[in-house]
């Protein structure tokens, strides 16, 4: 059976802004029941008193903070990597594609810090590669399908140390500060202890500080 507490929980979870608002203490809990308290009526199909949702979404912020204090005590380490004048390209996955993706790693020097992630998905495949092997990059896809593409890109890396891959919500705290501060992610390349985000260049100062204080 509902209760005005349980709508407000189901109504707020929805919505990671208002999650994030309440936590942070600057959200109005009378103007934000003004704005669910006719939702909670329809689920309860009765009325119900406005101070009563002002109560529920007090003591759901109270126990928001809460959990987020708790989940600041993360024995986590990590550093930052930012790596400038990255290509990124989608393209339609075919076989003759995958094909050629083998001889990307021929002419890219890793071993001299060039930046290379591809990630295959179901119909899709994304590269993101350093610039300077833009051109070389055309001419092995010239008959490929391209989707997408977007030049002169930042990958910004998060490289973990400590129980990160058996602590949950870190990938979330990264991408909602992110999210908060207005960045857009283009990319997302996660290994067992790294996070990589492919973003635009005029983002990348406030991704950095963003990132270099989210834990």
């Amino acid at each position: 059976m509902e209760t005005i507490s349980s709508c407000v929980k189901r109504i707020i979870d929805k919505k990671p802004f208002l999650i994030e608002s309440m936590t942070r203490g600057i959200v109005s809990y009378g103007n934000l029941s003004d704005m669910i308290g006719a939702e909670i009526e329809a689920s309860l199909g009765k009325p119900i008193k406005h101070s009563a949702v002002v109560m529920a979404l007090r003591r759901y912020g109270e126990e928001l903070r809460e959990r987020s204090a708790a989940n600041q005590v993360l024995q986590i380490q990590y550093e930052l990597l930012m790596k400038t004048n990255i290509y990124d390209l989608n393209l339609v996955k075919t076989t003759t594609l995958l094909e050629k993706i083998k001889r990307i790693y021929h002419f890219v020097s890793l071993e001299r810090g060039d930046f290379l992630n591809i990630t295959v998905g179901n119909n899709e495949v994304s590269i993101a590669i350093s610039s300077k092997y833009k051109d070389q990059l055309h001419e092995l896809i010239a008959d490929e399908q391209i989707l997408h593409r977007l030049d002169d890109m930042v990958a910004l890396t998060v490289i973990f140390s400590g129980d990160f891959l058996h602590t949950p919500g870190v990938i979330y705290e990264a991408v909602r500060k992110l999210s908060w501060n207005n960045i857009n992610v283009y990319e997302i390349v996660s290994t067992i202890n790294e996070l990589t985000f492919v973003i635009e260049r005029t983002d990348s100062i406030n991704a950095y500080e963003v990132l270099q204080s989210f834990l």
